[in-house]
């Protein structure tokens, strides 16, 4: 079996990381425009104000929102099959809680996907990517209120509509699965993904269970909706999931590894298997948490199911086990590899992973999985010739899709495409930094915001143009 001559090459954005215009045609607040530029050795921070003298990176993103068509021509001149966006929740219902929409800010997406269609290229449209807005947080609690999953419906039904026939495939949340009871988190990670700091949780077990269990049944009710409205819908939801590998072959650690990689699968058991998993609410049980349930909420698992998983995929780790260093901390937690070389920001390098990880993942659901994110934060350097030669870059994904080839036609995964993150230089949401760059396109603009924003291609550029043209026959 060889990749199919339709499989969708192509790259992942986000609205918060790139499109800037935080203002713009009544745009409200959203969650990560209160999230101030950092670095790898810094945290950003989080205010609950904006203030003036702080700089906020994704107020100006790279101006995506002026500059879309200038940037989808270049994904379409190295051939995209396919472009994953997301819709800002805050340019749609500038407080989440109206009763109508922001006609602007609709128009704005249905602008981006015409634009899409016009060039051939399939969007896939992430619902709900870090990009909440901030008055759902204040004044409701996030998701850890039922109310906002009815608002967040509500939402995802006006998007629904105002796309129908022009969008095929959708994504209900990305990596909503880094909110776990059982694992101490930081601050950034539970606020990108429900706007609550980690260290202001009162009660840390259940709320961060809440959430988890809200968000969950949100993705079943808003799948059961996306069909209802067209049944040719496709609609997946996106995980950041990764190998968790033994330290030996203790079968104690072989034990824990399995343990500590299978704690993010249990909302794709959720919504793929047609109920909320029993282990995990009898785990919570022993821990005295109560979920919110209501008596239909099983009608929802039942009959909300994926169609899809997108797989968002980038680093391996080693468990933790007694006795480990609990300061060589990988990028979800667990152990850095000692096997494997890491990028400048700490994140393993392991190609084989990716194929490991379609493996597992195909044999557990049988669903076709899409490769949402996979890529390379480096920093690029523009030589007198006024290039960027990154052959790092190149070497990063030519590895790692030569492992997806492998488990396509070695191990029968029905894997359907590749989206590259991102494909075009962007604010990095975890540091907030420019200077951590994944694109083909460089975009001239430092992590003070001081820059032309001129697009330039990189040598990766050409390169990605002939993997696309040769569906990947002649890599490396």
């Amino acid at each position: 079996m060889k990749l199919d001559s339709n499989f969708l090459w192509g790259g992942s954005i986000a609205a918060h990381q790139c499109e800037g215009a935080f203002q713009a045609d009544g745009k409200g607040t959203g969650i990560m425009d209160l999230v101030t530029i950092g670095s790898y050795q810094q945290p950003r921070e989080i205010d609950s104000e904006i203030n003036p003298n702080k700089r906020y990176p994704s107020h100006q993103g790279i101006d995506f929102y002026h500059r879309y068509r200038e940037d989808i021509a270049l994904f379409a001149e190295m051939g995209f099959k396919a472009l994953r966006i997301s819709i800002d929740w805050s340019r749609i219902y500038p407080k989440g809680d109206e009763e109508q929409p922001n006609q602007a800010g609709l128009k704005y997406y249905q602008d981006v996907v015409e634009e899409l269609l016009k060039h051939n290229i399939e969007p896939i449209v992430t619902l709900y990517h870090f990009e909440m807005p901030v008055h759902l947080v204040k004044q409701y609690g996030s998701w850890a209120n039922r109310k906002v999953v009815d608002f967040y419906l509500k939402f995802c039904e006006t998007v629904y509509q105002a796309l129908n026939h022009k969008v095929k495939y959708w994504v209900t949340f990305n990596e909503m699965n880094h909110i776990d009871p059982q694992t101490e988190a930081s601050d950034i990670f539970t606020y990108i993904i429900a706007g609550l700091k980690y260290s202001e949780i009162e009660n840390k077990k259940q709320t961060l269970a809440t959430i988890g269990y809200n968000m969950t049944l949100a993705s079943c009710l808003a799948v059961k909706m996306g069909h209802e409205i067209n049944p040719d819908n496709q609609i997946g939801c996106v995980f950041g999931i990764e190998p968790v590998y033994p330290v030996d072959c203790n079968p104690e650690n072989v034990l824990n590894a399995f343990q500590q990689m299978d704690r993010d699968f249990y909302q794709i058991d959720a919504m793929c298997n047609g109920e909320f998993p029993k282990y995990k609410l009898n785990e919570y049980q022993d821990l005295g948490i109560e979920l919110p349930i209501n008596p239909e909420d099983s009608q929802a698992f039942e009959h909300g199911r994926l169609d899809f998983i997108g797989m968002n995929y980038y680093a391996s780790s080693v468990a933790e086990y007694e006795g480990s260093d609990a300061n060589s901390s990988a990028l979800f937690g667990g152990l850095q590899n000692p096997f494997l070389k890491t990028s400048k920001w700490g994140w393993t390098i392991d190609p084989i992973g990716i194929r490991y990880l379609l493996n597992y993942t195909y044999r557990k659901y049988g669903l076709p999985i899409i490769i949402t994110e996979n890529g390379l934060g480096a920093v690029d350097k523009v030589n007198q010739a006024g290039e960027i030669v990154d052959d790092y870059r190149i070497a990063y994904l030519s590895d790692h899709i030569s492992e997806i080839k492998k488990a396509v036609e070695l191990d029968q995964v029905a894997c359907f495409g590749y989206l590259m993150w991102g494909p075009i230089d962007l604010v990095s949401a975890t540091t907030g930094q420019m200077s951590k760059r994944y694109g083909f396109i460089h975009v001239d603009l430092d992590d003070e915001g001081r820059g032309s924003l001129a697009r330039t291609r990189k040598k990766s550029f050409n390169w990605y143009q002939q993997v696309i043209t040769e569906n990947a026959e002649n890599l490396k």
